[in-house]
Parts: structure tokens; C-alpha cells; sequence
């Protein structure tokens, strides 16, 4: 893997669509439906634009067009089961409910109410489903829970908008299945990943 500091200028960083597009030109080679690498912004300035936190299975190249690259080092990190951790994870956390207004679908012949995504409100919550996430691979020992501002989007081509409620989860966990835990990090956790979600920053105690 690979993770890298990339600068977008504010053009496109002010919309989350937009920026998502962007990280898209630097893999030229890949097709937009088979992404392999998360992003997390660090930060955003009006006028100037956003840092971005990029881990990817594919090495960033610049092509025409494409964010700036601030600075790309390997990153294979080795985990050992009880190895203690810091991390740090914006995320999206969600349940999955019925809505009879949404109408029905046909599936095999059954029809079924159609589900919406609503986001968690409750910490008590928002620690349950990252502890399901985690369950077999990780133990959570400290949880900070930060709720950030909605992050709102609009895709100019599909003429559609909307929004998510993002958390930024930091903390320490202990290591129980390392090889598990590996590929959560090559993976990320929760929805979202198109809008800066699921990416899980570790550095060790």
C-alpha cells in the first residue's frame, strides 16, 4: 500500500463530489468502479483548499489535471495480537430502516417495503456500531467521539444532492486477530468511503 498528502485547490475541494473526481486522476489506469484507496480530508480553507490523507492499493501517478502530490511513502504496517494502538476514523455510521413511503420492491418473486440509510444520534450508539465493526479483529480500550458538521454534496451530472453526518472516532485499541485487522485497514470501515469516509489512521503507544 501506499499513503500519500495530497493538495486540491479550492475549485473543486468545496464540493465533496468534486474532490472525489479529483483522486480519481491519479490512478488514470483504473476503472471508477473498481476503487481501491481511501482519503480522509485534513483540511479545508477557503480560497485555498484541502489536504487530503490518501492510502492506496495503487500507486498515485500525475497526470493531467490531477490533485498535486505533497508526499507518497510504502506503507505495509505488521501487527502482533495485544499490540495496542491509537487510531483515528471519520466515519459514517448508520441502520438500515423501512420506509413505506419510499413504496416496495420485487425481490424473487416477494415483495418487500424499501429501506433507507439514517444516520446514529446517540453516542452510546455510534460506540455500538464501531464496536461491531471491530468485534473479533479488535478491542476498543479509550473512545473519544467527535460529531463533525453534515457534509453536504451535489452531483452536477445526475442533478442530485444530499448529505451525510460524519463522526470522527479516536482512541486506543488492542490487536486481537492481526491478520483480520489487516485487512480492515485495507478495506475501511462504515459507508461513505466516495466522501472522505472509512479510512483508519494507527500509529502505536
Amino acid at each position: 500500500m501506499h499513503l500519500s498528502k495530497i493538495h486540491i485547490p479550492w475549485t473543486l475541494a468545496k464540493n465533496s463530489y468534486e474532490l472525489h473526481q479529483a483522486l480519481w486522476r491519479l490512478f488514470p489506469e483504473r476503472n471508477h468502479e473498481n476503487r481501491d484507496f481511501l482519503f480522509r480530508v485534513e483540511s479545508l480553507e477557503k480560497g485555498v483548499g484541502s489536504k487530503i490523507l490518501l492510502q492506496s492499493a495503487t500507486k498515485p501517478h500525475l497526470s493531467e489535471n490531477s490533485p498535486i502530490i505533497l508526499d507518497m511513502r510504502d506503507y505495509c504496517p505488521a501487527f502482533s495480537k495485544g499490540q495496542r494502538l491509537r487510531f483515528r476514523l471519520r466515519t459514517n455510521p448508520i441502520k438500515t430502516i423501512k420506509d413505506s413511503t419510499k413504496g416496495t420492491v420485487e425481490k424473487k418473486g416477494k415483495v418487500y417495503t424499501k429501506t433507507v440509510r439514517v444516520p446514529l444520534l446517540h453516542e452510546e450508539q455510534k460506540q455500538e456500531w464501531l464496536e461491531r465493526k471491530l468485534k473479533g479483529l479488535a478491542e476498543l480500550e479509550t473512545l473519544i467521539i467527535q460529531p463533525e458538521p453534515a457534509l453536504y454534496f451535489r452531483k452536477v451530472k445526475e442533478k442530485r444532492s444530499g448529505k451525510i453526518q460524519p463522526v470522527l472516532f479516536e482512541g486506543v485499541l488492542t490487536i486481537s486477530e492481526p491478520e483480520l485487522f489487516f485487512e480492515l485497514l485495507q478495506k475501511g470501515i462504515g459507508p461513505a468511503k466516495a466522501f472522505g469516509c472509512g479510512l483508519l489512521s494507527i500509529a502505536s503507544i
